[in-house]
């Protein structure tokens, strides 16, 4: 029968934590007449344990984290030192930057097998939750809360308990202990019980004579004096455990086998009526939190405040959590941890997206009702096994997401761009346009703003065509950035837009802001949509006009997809070269017609050859970005315009990539090549005195 780890905590320091530890390992070897361990956990009070028990182990917990063996009987003599009343210990390295090196989650094994070990084992938690203590309780069968008579210690203690409760821990798993107890004192048991809302187990009776000879004398108490004061209250502590069978009934609380598979069980089961007792669990708790509290009126802008909110609701929903009948949903405190934060994430966060979102490996989530989320990982798109509680989640998430930028979703208006606080863009569209539930499309915004060096070495170009593209920026020329959608357009001229000079001034429009560009003096604006009363919305258009009275050296256009088109061209053609915007098309060609149709969505009635004519005198390099098969984003062609012959828009590539063939891995296997040409505009730099090497236009 595997044994009991016993955890020591105080509230407070110096509430004589240490020295009722290392006196209980001796009171239960000497009742139980069975050996007993004694670990020393406590980071901020290194090496007193060695001084209470006078016993020097022969490695430290740092050594036993970082053993890779199995402790069997035979390997644990390796680190212990043995007391000749049957007690075994391991001390904390005495240098505290060694011991905050220790590796927690390494000593979970260690944990789970010294109880094949030891029929007790008593930790020394310390007196703050930090990530060694906690993974001290997380194997113990009983947590001791150690605390003296003290205002300040019972004070404390109450709010250490409250946390513990918070973090999920069995209320029934958690026993008070008072030491240094004195009669008559103001500060009685009642007192204490009340304060920190747990009945007091025991009392430890103050005992400042013994405790002095016990140090003085390098040794436990217990050891000097059975009949002394304290030694008769640990030995009562210890009995009155025993008489309770206290370990054996909490037993029933240490955490099962396999978590895994029962937390799964219990997200994938039904009950009788169909519906997942999980879900139906959630939706119970977030009805009871919406009655107990307001959460409409949290500081969004205020991260403190956010902090405060997160952790008052985190208790609300484990109190709630208490009164609700979890039997076989709830099976283990890995299952009550995580309920809480999916709970808490819906309520204030992003619900299930929160997760995905902190994955930097994902670079867009794709919420398709309710049930169904799917995400984009390394070019290609999975399925999430996480979901919303129901549909009513789906839209409060869509409506956290755009309130704090002044856009509004509705019926009549059944769908948005909005963005993140982080600068992720995200679209939403919900019933009755939506037919599965609300839908939401988060592109998400790069965590570092990547630069040129970071496309070539993800083999999207080569150094010259990076090369290439600085001169052409730095030139003037007027850049059009053509792809499909989720080919990487906005990423690209993010990093074309990292070569304009930082003494130019710069001015950007875009539907819901994405672009960040590095220097210091950017001008951003962002359209507007109408008012409840249906006016007051401000398109791309009317920002592109408004861009050419604020004396802009650089007018960078998000997306170019209606009539704002003509505003920049015409921008282009009248002083305003160097300037950019993004189209989606397929090819460069494709890309000319494109901008014609668009042309003619401004409603002026131009003749289609004037179109073209403005087309090709105002657009200097189209650049042409893909998404291909196996994921990956590539320049396709880097193409000048180079005029009109007769009635065509004449191309000509500069730089290409030739696809080759798909390797075993479905990889597309391919190369970047320069066509030999050599565009015209680099003539005309070079007789102004500028040195463009010629070596980029030949292929290696």
């Amino acid at each position: 029968m595997p044994g009991h780890i016993i955890s020591i905590i105080g509230g407070k320091g110096g509430v004589g934590k240490s020295q009722v530890a290392a006196n209980l390992a001796f009171a239960f070897a000497a009742e139980n007449r069975q050996k007993s361990l004694l670990l020393d956990f406590d980071k901020k009070a290194c090496g007193d344990q060695n001084l209470i028990t006078g016993i020097r182990s022969k490695k430290t917990v740092k050594d036993l984290a970082g053993f890779n063996g199995s402790l069997d009987p035979r390997s644990i003599n390796m680190f212990i030192g043995v007391h000749k009343q049957g007690v075994h210990y391991i001390s904390m390295p005495t240098d505290t930057s060694a011991a905050e090196q220790i590796d927690s989650d390494a000593l979970g094994k260690s944990l789970k097998a010294v109880t094949n070990l030891y029929p007790i084992t008593i930790i020394d938690a310390g007196s703050e939750l930090n990530d060694l203590s906690l993974k001290a309780l997380e194997y113990s069968t009983l947590i001791i809360m150690v605390v003296s008579q003290d205002v300040l210690a019972v004070n404390q203690t109450r709010r250490m308990y409250s946390d513990l409760i918070t973090m999920l821990f069995p209320k029934e798993m958690i026993q008070v202990v008072v030491n240094q107890f004195q009669k008559g004192h103001p500060v009685g048991t009642d007192v204490i019980g009340k304060q920190i809302g747990k009945p007091v187990f025991s009392i430890i009776p103050k005992d400042d004579q013994g405790c002095t000879r016990a140090l003085s004398s390098a040794a436990p108490l217990i050891t000097l004096s059975k009949n002394s004061p304290l030694s008769q209250g640990v030995t009562d502590t210890v009995r009155k455990l025993k008489q309770k069978n206290v370990l054996s009934a909490l037993e029933k609380l240490k955490k099962p086998e396999n978590t895994n598979s029962k937390h799964m069980d219990s997200k994938t089961t039904t009950t009788k009526s169909g519906k997942n007792p999980w879900t139906e669990l959630k939706a119970r708790i977030h009805r009871s939190l919406v009655e107990e509290m307001d959460l409409k009126k949290q500081n969004d802008d205020d991260p403190k405040a956010q902090v405060i909110l997160r952790e008052k609701t985190k208790k609300v929903v484990v109190d709630l959590l208490g009164k609700e009948d979890t039997k076989g949903i709830l099976n283990n405190r890995e299952d009550s941890n995580r309920i809480v934060k999916e709970i808490l994430d819906e309520a204030l966060g992003l619900g299930p997206l929160e997760d995905l979102l902190s994955d930097k490996s994902i670079s867009e989530i794709m919420v398709v009702g309710p049930d169904k989320i799917y995400f984009e990982q390394s070019g290609k798109n999975k399925k999430s096994e996480i979901t919303f509680t129901n549909n009513r989640q789906v839209l409060n998430v869509i409506e956290r997401i755009v309130s704090p930028i002044g856009r509004r979703i509705d019926e009549k208006t059944p769908y948005v761009d909005a963005r993140l606080s982080d600068g992720s863009r995200v679209h939403a569209i919900i019933p009755p346009c939506a037919l599965d539930g609300g839908t939401i499309t988060i592109r998400k915004f790069p965590e570092n703003r990547l630069t040129y060096k970071d496309l070539v070495n993800y083999n999207s170009m080569t150094q010259n065509m990076a090369d290439f593209l600085r001169i052409c920026v730095e030139a003037h020329r007027n850049i059009v950035v053509s792809g499909g959608t989720g080919s990487g357009k906005t990423t690209l001229i993010n990093m074309l837009g990292g070569f304009i000079p930082a003494n130019e001034r710069i001015i950007t429009c875009e539907d819901s802001a994405e672009l960040d560009f590095p220097q210091d003096h950017v001008v951003r604006l962002e359209t507007k949509p109408p008012s409840l009363e249906g006016d007051g919305a401000v398109d791309i258009r009317c920002l592109v006009k408004q861009t050419l009275r604020m004396k802009p050296d650089r007018i960078v256009v998000g997306e170019c997809r209606g009539g704002e088109t003509l505003d920049m061209l015409q921008a282009m053609n009248t002083g305003h070269d160097g300037s950019m915007t993004t189209v989606h098309s397929n090819t460069p060609r494709d890309c000319m017609s494109r901008l014609e149709t668009l042309v003619q969505y401004a409603g002026t009635g131009i003749s289609p050859k004037a179109i073209k004519e403005m087309i090709s005198s105002a657009v200097h390099m189209v650049v042409q970005q893909s998404r291909l098969e196996d994921g990956s984003r590539k320049i396709m062609n880097i193409t000048e315009v180079g005029g009109m012959q007769g009635d065509v828009i004449t191309l000509q590539d500069i730089f290409v990539f030739k696809q080759e063939s798909i390797d075993k891995k479905g990889k597309i296997v391919g190369r970047f090549m320069a066509t030999g040409f050599i565009p015209q505009f680099i003539e005309t730099l070079e007789k102004k005195g500028f040195k463009v090497p010629r070596g980029l236009f030949k292929n290696e």
